[in-house]
């Protein structure tokens, strides 16, 4: 099977990695890839949004299946106009994908389903917004409607922080994602991050996870895409995640496809377990960046039939995934500045080092300069590593983090300490 994945991050290296594994595997092309990558795949220079492009080089190539790595392609169409032209695709189509495109949509949705989420109000100016603070109470969660990367979502602690956080929004902090807003009541109890692989109508399990969006130490500073992530995620009991099935999943897929709009791809629903149960906070519709990283090191079925599988509409038939018992954890190592203006440039030395402690390392916003490995992007690296406790996994991810020579990058040391504060 001829296989062209879309996306240049660590997701895709990890995505480009397992895939490579498959014996059904004829050739893998990747647009626009990264130095990991290309240890995979093909790399191919397609114009990002190019969908003619794309179509094209899918022709010429007898691409078989297409994966979709990163969301906005997806928000964007381009899922339809491939399959319009006959080509399997892992992902949705854009009115799936508005699942993660718009915040306002998910919610409405989320009413109409009766799945359980936050109170919520939609908004197209601070004028009406900011009178509305009162309805919701502090702290309260102000998000941007469209795609910011992960980060249009603002916890406000005080009036004066939703106000200003209302008034950058629509002032264009986050371009054109904030030309709509949701606010919403905040919620206490801890997230979790679930994944399913969905046909249209079949849905099945994936894998769980936990994520640390937040840049600092604890819990601490602005959003980030997310620092560090581990799976499975222990709260997330045999139990709960029936629930999560029962009430949030199945409700969706169902109300998209009684709309005449099925889903099919994997759904990731970001989740926070309150003492109600669990609530919904978003979805987003590709795999999560770092989780994927985590959810591909315990992989052990063939992630190319399952993506096939369910690009064909055929996971009933499908065996389910099987996931390695140990825990896996990723590290991300980040550029300085990261979250705002990352400074790019600097050598990476090691990754040769780390990767022969057992870890493996997910290259994320990399390129090649005159032969040395540098940094790209934001988050550098996903330094990731498993074992049979999460305590033993963590140590691994560590010590080869230990083994890798970074001077502008910087990491969180507390990846996954909840967990391990829980024993």
């Amino acid at each position: 099977m001829n296989v062209l994945l879309l996306g240049s991050g660590g997701r895709e290296h990890a995505l480009a990695w397992k895939i490579a594994q498959s014996p059904k595997l004829t050739k893998l092309f990747a647009s626009p890839g990264n130095p990991g990558i290309a240890e995979h795949a093909e790399i191919v220079e397609i114009k990002d949004g190019d969908h003619r492009a794309t179509i094209d080089f899918c022709l010429k190539n007898s691409i078989e299946l297409v994966v979709v790595g990163p969301e906005a392609p997806l928000v964007d169409g381009l899922a339809d106009n491939l399959r319009t032209m006959g080509f399997a695709v892992f992902g949705p189509d854009k009115e799936a994908a508005q699942l993660e495109g718009s915040k306002g949509f998910t919610k409405d949705l989320c009413a109409e389903a009766g799945i359980p989420t936050a109170r919520y109000s939609r908004f197209t100016s601070a004028e009406t917004a900011i009178p509305a603070l009162q309805e919701f109470g502090l702290p309260v969660v102000i998000k941007a409607d469209g795609l910011a990367a992960g980060k249009g979502v603002v916890i406000a602690e005080t009036q004066k922080e939703a106000e200003a956080a209302i008034e950058g929004m629509f002032d264009g902090d986050f371009g054109t994602a904030g030309a709509e807003i949701v606010i919403e009541e905040f919620l206490t109890g801890e997230e979790a991050s679930f994944f399913a692989l969905v046909d249209g109508t079949t849905a099945i399990p994936f894998g769980s996870a936990q994520d640390h969006k937040r840049v600092g130490e604890g819990d601490t500073g602005p959003n980030t895409g997310g620092m560090g992530a581990y799976s499975p995620a222990p709260i997330l009991y045999d139990g709960l995640r029936q629930r999560v099935m029962d009430e949030i999943i199945t409700p969706t897929i169902e109300t998209l496809a009684a709309r005449g709009t099925p889903y099919s791809g994997i759904l990731f629903a970001g989740l926070m377990l309150t003492a109600k149960g669990p609530e919904l906070i978003e979805y987003n519709v590709r795999f999560g960046d770092p989780e994927c990283q985590v959810l591909m090191m315990r992989l052990e079925s063939d992630l190319l039939e399952l993506m096939a599988a369910t690009a064909e509409a055929r996971l009933a038939e499908a065996q389910p995934p099987a996931m390695n018992p140990q825990s896996a954890m990723t590290v991300v190592m980040a550029a300085k500045g990261y979250p705002g203006t990352p400074e790019k440039g600097c050598a990476i030395i090691g990754i040769d080092q780390a990767d022969a402690t057992g870890a493996k390392i997910f290259q994320a916003g990399t390129a090649q300069k005159d032969g040395t490995l540098v940094a790209a992007g934001g988050r550098v690296l996903n330094v990731t590593a498993t074992g049979d406790t999460l305590q033993a996994a963590r140590d691994a991810a560590y010590k080869a983090v230990g083994e890798i020579d970074f001077a502008d990058g910087f990491f969180r040391s507390d990846i996954g300490w909840r967990e391990l504060e829980r024993g």
